[in-house]
C-alpha cells in the first residue's frame, strides 16, 4: 500500500507532537507546521492525504487553511482543529465544506477512527472532503460526535447504477440540487430536506448517503408521522426482553439499526414533544439506551431530516423545539415541486415508464399527443410521486401499445378534488376529522380493490409505504 502523508497545522508544540506520534503509530508519515503561511508553502511542495489544521492560528484561522486547501488543493480531506471554538465554530466549518467535526479534549480513539475514515476517502476532482474538529480546552466530548468523512461519487450526482436512487430532470432547479447532493454527500453536517409531498425529499436523502463514505453502512429510513406515540419510544430505542408486556426478546431500534450509517427522519415535524426531547439528547450524546436496559450504548450515526411542512412556523408556534430545529438544519436542501421544472416532466414521464415497463416486462407503450399534453397541464399536488403512480396505473389500464388520455384518468383525480372542496366549503355535515377519515377510507378501498386487496401494491398507489398503509388499515378499522 503507498504510503500517506498527513500535514498538521498548529502553533502549540504539544499538540504537534501528540498528533505525529497518534499517526506514526498508525504507520503514517506526517509534516507539521506553525502557521498558515508555513502550511501553505508545505502544500505547494507535495501533496497530503489529509490536513490536520489548528482552528486558531498566529496569522489566520482553520477556515482560511480549508479555503485554500478547497481551491489549490481540492482533493485534500481538511480536519479543523479548536480548543478556543463553540458550536458556531463547527457549524461555520460545516457551512464552509467540512464534513464532521468532534470537539476537545480530543481521544485518541476517536482521532484514529477520524483519520483512518479521511485516508479512506476516494480521489475525486469535484473538490475537497472537509473533516472539522472543534472544542473547548478542559470540555468532555460533546455534541456532534459522528467521525466518517464522504467523497462525491456518482450517486451525489444522480447518475447510479441501475436500481439505485435517481434524480430525474436537467432543468436549472434539479441541477442546482444535485450539485448540493454532490457537495453534502463530502460532508458529515445534518442536513434539513425541505420540499412538498412526493419532491424526492427520500431520493436526495440516498443519494447523499450512496455518495457519502457511510455507503457501506445502512440507511435508515423512518416515517415520523406513521408511527402511534405509543409506539414512538420502543421503535425508536428498542427495547429488553421483559422490557413491557408482549416484549418477548431483544430488539433494535432504528437508531442502533443505523449506526454506523445514515438515520433519515421523514416527516420529522410531526415528531411528538416528549420524543423531541429524547431525540435531541440522542443527537448531544451519541449514546442510546434500549427500553428495559440499565446502561446506554454509544451510536454513530448521520442524521438527514425532512418535512413538507414548515419547521420554522412550528418553532414559533412552540410545536417543535428550538434547539432541536438547530440541530437538525446545519445545512438546507430544497427540493423543487413538479410545477417548478415543467421542463423535466417529458423527460420523467419516459423513464418512469421504461422502469415501469421493465419491471412487468414489457414493451414500452406509446404516449399520445393528447396525452402528453394532458400530463403537462395537470397541477401535480403530489410531485413526482404522484406522476409516477398515474403512470403506473395507466401502464396497467391501457392496451399495452398506446396510453391516451383516458389511461391516466385525471379528470377524475380533478372531480374528486373539485367534489371534496365543495363539500368541504358548505355540504359536509359530518364532523371534520370524522369527514376526513371516511374520505381516506374511501380511497383506500379503491386501492386495494384496483390491486385485488394486495396490500403492498396499494400502498404504491397511495404513494404512501406499507406501513402507513396497515397502520391506517388499523385505525380505520378495515380488515
Amino acid at each position: 500500500m503507498a504510503a500517506k502523508y498527513v500535514l498538521i497545522v498548529d502553533d502549540e508544540a504539544d499538540i504537534r507532537e501528540l498528533l505525529v506520534l497518534t499517526l506514526m503509530r498508525m504507520g503514517i508519515e506526517a509534516d507539521t507546521a506553525a502557521t498558515c503561511e508555513h502550511a501553505f508553502a508545505r502544500l505547494a511542495e507535495r501533496s497530503y492525504d489529509l490536513c490536520l489544521t489548528d482552528m486558531r492560528l498566529p496569522d489566520g484561522d482553520g477556515l482560511t487553511v480549508l479555503q485554500h486547501i478547497a481551491a489549490h488543493h481540492g482533493n485534500t480531506p481538511v480536519a479543523v482543529i479548536t480548543a478556543y471554538g463553540s458550536t458556531e465554530n463547527a457549524v461555520a466549518a460545516l457551512k464552509a465544506g467540512a464534513f464532521d467535526y468532534i470537539s476537545k479534549p480530543i481521544q485518541l480513539k476517536q482521532l484514529r477512527e477520524v483519520i483512518t475514515s479521511a485516508l479512506n476517502l476516494p480521489n475525486s476532482s469535484g473538490g475537497s472532503g472537509v473533516l472539522a474538529i472543534t472544542g473547548e480546552r478542559g470540555r468532555k466530548s460533546a455534541q456532534h460526535g459522528d467521525k466518517v468523512a464522504a467523497q462525491p461519487s456518482a450517486a451525489a450526482n444522480g447518475t447510479v447504477n441501475a436500481g439505485g436512487p435517481r434524480l430525474l430532470g436537467e432543468s436549472a432547479p434539479i441541477a442546482k440540487a444535485r450539485e448540493m447532493i454532490g457537495k453534502l454527500a463530502r460532508s458529515q453536517a445534518p442536513v434539513y430536506i425541505a420540499g412538498e409531498s412526493g419532491s424526492g425529499k427520500e431520493v436526495a436523502a440516498r443519494l447523499i448517503h450512496s455518495g457519502s463514505a457511510r455507503r457501506n453502512a445502512e440507511f435508515v429510513a423512518v416515517n415520523c408521522g406513521a408511527i402511534p406515540e405509543n409506539l414512538m419510544e420502543s421503535e425508536f430505542f428498542g427495547y429488553k426482553k421483559g422490557a413491557f408486556t408482549g416484549a418477548d426478546s431483544d430488539k433494535n431500534g432504528f437508531l442502533h439499526a443505523a449506526d454506523g450509517g445514515t438515520l433519515f427522519l421523514d416527516e420529522v415535524g410531526d415528531l411528538p414533544l416528549l420524543m423531541q426531547v429524547k431525540l435531541l439528547r440522542v443527537i448531544q450524546e451519541k449514546k442510546v439506551r434500549k427500553l428495559g436496559e440499565t446502561a446506554e450504548a454509544p451510536v454513530d450515526f448521520r442524521i438527514i431530516s425532512a418535512t413538507h411542512k414548515n419547521l420554522s412556523d412550528k418553532v414559533a408556534a412552540g410545536e417543535f423545539r428550538q434547539d432541536l430545529f438547530y440541530r437538525l438544519n446545519v445545512i438546507e436542501l430544497k427540493m423543487p415541486s413538479l410545477r417548478e421544472i415543467p421542463e423535466d416532466i417529458p423527460l420523467m414521464i419516459q423513464q418512469v415508464l421504461e422502469k415501469l415497463a421493465a419491471q412487468v416486462q414489457m414493451l414500452v407503450p406509446e404516449l399520445t399527443k393528447n396525452a402528453l399534453n394532458a400530463l403537462m397541464d395537470y397541477d401535480y399536488p403530489g410531485n413526482v410521486r404522484e406522476l409516477e403512480n398515474i403512470l403506473e396505473r395507466s401502464l396497467a389500464l391501457c392496451d399495452g401499445k398506446v396510453i391516451d388520455t383516458a389511461d391516466l384518468y385525471l379528470t377524475e383525480a380533478r372531480d374528486t378534488t373539485s367534489s371534496g372542496a365543495a363539500n368541504l366549503s358548505g355540504e359536509r355535515t359530518l364532523p371534520l376529522h370524522e369527514y376526513l377519515d371516511q374520505i381516506e377510507r374511501q380511497q383506500i378501498m379503491k386501492a386495494l380493490e384496483a390491486t385485488r386487496f394486495n396490500k403492498t401494491a396499494a400502498a404504491k398507489v397511495l404513494g404512501i409505504t406499507f406501513r402507513s398503509l396497515r397502520y391506517r388499515l388499523d385505525r380505520l378499522g378495515i380488515e
